[in-house]
């Protein structure tokens, strides 16, 4: 019986992308695909699957808060964390929370096959780049700003930026003005002393804040 796989990405490009690789390798079967968390776990509901493969950044819940929940329905499910975060804090909370295995984005279809039959046998994968960064942190974008220091109104707009809203979007949501919502992204940035929304991204997942 091949191995049963789900995916769960916010881009439909790479569920469709990932889905052809994983076609291409023996005895495996991708049989669903998500755009986003809450599907999939009404999914795993009512259907059993051997492997999880889910993304770290989601607009609606992201990768580490869906491990956390689904490790309480069920802690046996293989979850293989596949983003391009290289975060060495990002990488730790992921296993805190319970992921099987966690690889780049950049990986090659043979260290990602690897991966897959790894956690599908109920052990451990780290990729050699992703445990280079746990023991030689190079992350220099991480900001030590508490979410005190930051306004009520800026900790919302921090929210809706790490769950990828546009400006007008957070402007339209939050009765503001573009410009004023403008301004508030760049004071943010100052203040966490980040370079893009990357960085707002990390500090909001880090902080518990989506």
């Amino acid at each position: 019986m091949p191995l049963r796989i789900a995916i769960c990405d916010d881009h439909p490009i790479i569920l469709e992308s990932l889905g052809l690789l994983i076609a291409t390798m023996s005895n495996m079967e991708v049989t669903a695909t998500f755009t986003n968390a809450k599907a999939m776990q009404q999914h795993l509901e009512t259907h059993a699957i051997d492997v999880l493969i889910t993304d770290l950044s989601m607009p609606d819940v992201n990768g580490i808060e869906l491990t956390t929940a689904l490790r309480m329905q069920n802690k046996k499910l293989a979850i293989l964390m596949l983003t391009v975060e290289e975060n060495h804090q990002l990488i730790k909370s992921a296993f805190h929370a319970g992921i099987s295995g966690y690889i780049l984005k950049r990986a090659g279809k043979t260290e990602l096959e690897k991966a897959i039959r790894t956690v599908a046998n109920g052990e451990k994968y780290i990729s050699n780049v992703v445990l280079n960064e746990l023991v030689n942190p190079s992350d220099d974008e991480e900001s030590k700003v508490l979410p005190s220091q930051l306004t009520a109104r800026e900790i919302e707009v921090v929210k809706l930026i790490a769950q990828e809203f546009s400006s007008s979007e957070i402007a339209r949501l939050l009765f503001l003005s573009p410009g004023t919502v403008e301004t508030h992204r760049h004071n943010i940035i100052k203040k966490l002393q980040v370079k893009n929304v990357v960085g707002i991204t990390k500090f909001a997942i880090r902080n518990g804040l989506i």
